[in-house]
């Protein structure tokens, strides 16, 4: 229940640019349902996670004829880290921060995460990091400054993979997990492939998380051996 002084806050995070509707009428729309529902002012913020020169990234308002509407517009990349490292639920936002040298960046995300005591807490926020993180860098970059001990035991991260399998064509999913498969241990054979594809789902699951502990080729074949019966 909102108190009578209470605002709404309103947070849209954006990848792409490209909205259907477009974006400031999309914006206006939320502010109305908003504010019918609740009958309280609401700040309204678009905050653009991924680099473009695109208009939708530099556009607040929308005006008509007979409407004058106005959000409030972040970009990441144009954002001070310092406020984002020194919070650890905003360290995901730092990886895309302002900054010179990004990797320089993903070094002091990574030493804030470490410092954090609580195992759980640890993991999880590892997990956001590593999948805002992949907006901007490569995955090699991202595993020499990340613990991935720590990131695989995350129900966030376990989440993402099982939600992805769920929710796309289990085509796209086995698609999925033989481009993490190439670039963790290079050309997966015709042959494995064939065995994977008779994976169930669920051992897709499985296999989407036992993969970040993989090294080589061996690690593969000695799990499907393990779970193909």
């Amino acid at each position: 229940m909102l108190r009578p002084q209470e605002r709404i806050l309103h947070l849209e995070f954006q990848v792409e640019t490209i909205s259907v509707p477009p974006l400031p009428l999309r914006m206006l729309d939320y502010y109305v349902r908003l504010y019918r529902q609740y009958n309280r002012p609401v700040d309204q913020f678009v905050i653009f996670l991924k680099r473009t020169t695109a208009a939708a990234a530099y556009t607040d308002q929308l005006i008509t004829d007979s409407v004058r509407y106005r959000y409030e517009v972040i970009r990441l990349w144009e954002q001070d880290p310092t406020p984002l490292l020194a919070n650890p639920a905003l360290l995901p936002l730092a990886t895309l921060a302002q900054s010179d040298s990004p990797n320089t960046l993903l070094e002091r995300v990574a030493a804030q995460l470490d410092m954090i005591e609580e195992r759980e807490k640890k993991r999880d926020i590892s997990a956001c990091v590593e999948v805002l993180a992949g907006l901007r860098f490569e995955e090699n970059i991202i595993r020499q400054y990340l613990r991935e001990d720590i990131m695989k035991e995350s129900v966030i991260y376990q989440g993402i993979i099982r939600e992805g399998i769920q929710q796309g064509k289990r085509e796209e999913a086995l698609s999925l997990i033989v481009r993490q498969l190439t670039r963790r241990i290079g050309t997966v054979a015709p042959e494995i492939q064939a065995q994977l594809q008779n994976l169930t789902t669920p051992q897709l699951e499985e296999l989407g998380v036992a993969l970040l502990d993989f090294r080589g080729i061996s690690d593969l074949t000695t799990w499907l051996q393990n779970n193909i019966s």
